[in-house]
């Protein structure tokens, strides 16, 4: 086992720094073995040639700089476990504290909520995972999105209506909602230069990226969606692009919601907006 870790830090050594090498060196071992990261260590059993097969195929993705999530096709978000792969964006920590506000200011039962680009249905499940009786229901324009979306709701045993709909369209007006939240396409394309390798070289671009020109393209739209959708006095709730923060709540205040307010990540950064319809 001593061999493998060395195997893992040197085989890396060049391609990323050591603190992100010791995460990866923990979570490779842990996969490989079926074993916590302290008792693989203590056992010191040496690999198999079947998992050293699999060790150099991981270290060789790696070394592309393809995201350990999706080499081993899993992540955690809000302490659940979810099946990721090419075709959904890798949950960042950013948009937990998008979850955590939602169920800290919305603490009643038999809620409707409605996820509008849900992806790997991240937003969507963890809130149906901690809310009681609520309805969920998530949107994406992606089939295969929504297959991965799907596979991780039965995984996690929540019950949530998924629909493909492409929100830039018609979309179905069938429910109110208490609650609409989304964490659409933000990135600027002139962004682009300053993102990691991994993430433009293999995250789908059509859930990041928006063209410069309408940076606001989906928050517009969802806004207006909203208007329609939404309980009086339901919230609408935003991940945003961190430069963004002041246009995107004058736009929701341009079409009339209230108690719009902005709230920054632990990194200190505009990242969410909150905003409420009117009665």
């Amino acid at each position: 086992m001593y061999k493998a870790i060395a195997y893992i830090k040197e085989t890396l050594n060049t391609y990323y720094p050591e603190s992100e090498i010791s995460g990866f060196t923990r979570i490779i071992i842990e996969y490989i073995t079926g074993k916590s990261y302290p008792q693989a260590s203590i056992d010191n059993v040496e690999l198999t040639q079947e998992q050293q097969s699999k060790l150099s195929s991981i270290l060789g993705r790696l070394q592309a700089y393809e995201p350990i999530q999706y080499i081993l096709e899993e992540t955690e978000f809000f302490g659940l476990p979810f099946f990721v792969n090419e075709n959904v964006l890798i949950p960042r920590p950013e948009t937990e504290e998008l979850v955590e506000l939602i169920l800290s200011e919305n603490t009643s039962s038999e809620l409707k909520i409605l996820d509008i680009g849900t992806g790997s249905g991240a937003i969507a499940i963890a809130l149906a995972k901690h809310s009681k009786n609520t309805f969920v229901s998530a949107w994406d324009i992606s089939f295969k999105a929504l297959d991965v979306a799907v596979l991780n709701a039965k995984t996690n045993a929540v019950d949530i209506s998924f629909k493909r709909v492409d929100v830039l369209s018609d979309v179905p007006a069938d429910n109110k909602y208490d609650i609409i939240v989304s964490n659409p396409p933000y990135v600027l394309e002139s962004e682009k230069d300053s993102m990691e390798q991994n993430v433009l070289d293999y995250e789908p671009h059509n859930a990041l990226f928006v063209p410069d020109s309408e940076a606001l393209l989906f928050y517009n739209r969802i806004a207006d969606i909203a208007l329609h959708l939404l309980h009086p006095k339901g919230k609408l709730y935003f991940e945003i692009n961190q430069a963004k923060g002041q246009e995107t709540m004058a736009m929701l205040e341009s079409k009339g919601f209230i108690n719009i307010a902005l709230f920054q990540d632990l990194s200190k950064k505009d990242r969410m907006v909150r905003a409420e319809l009117k009665m």
